[in-house]
């Protein structure tokens, strides 16, 4: 059976750049774009609460608690009242 190798950050992060410059046009290489493998989660994670995901779905799908999830994202939940409205207005 193969054993897994686990890679120093310095090669992670090296792979990283390397296939980020090879997957973007060359106009996005130098925005924030994807600049470190942790944005596009913190994407994924923020666009699903603005989006009005349940924090708790959100959560489990992160592998974080509640609590941690909305330590970090909760600006994200800025305004759910007009959220929860328009969904209470749409039944």
């Amino acid at each position: 059976m193969a054993r897994a190798r686990r890679h120093s950050y310095t090669t992670y992060h090296r792979v990283w750049h390397e296939t980020r410059d090879l997957a973007l046009p060359p106009a996005l290489t130098s925005t924030p774009l994807a600049k470190r493998p942790y944005d596009l989660r913190h994407s994924a994670l923020s666009t699903w609460l603005c989006t009005g995901a349940d924090p708790a779905e959100v959560a489990q799908r992160a592998g974080d608690s509640v609590e941690v999830l909305l330590s970090r994202y909760a600006k994200c939940l800025y305004d759910r009242q007009s959220i929860n409205n328009q969904r209470i207005e749409g039944c």
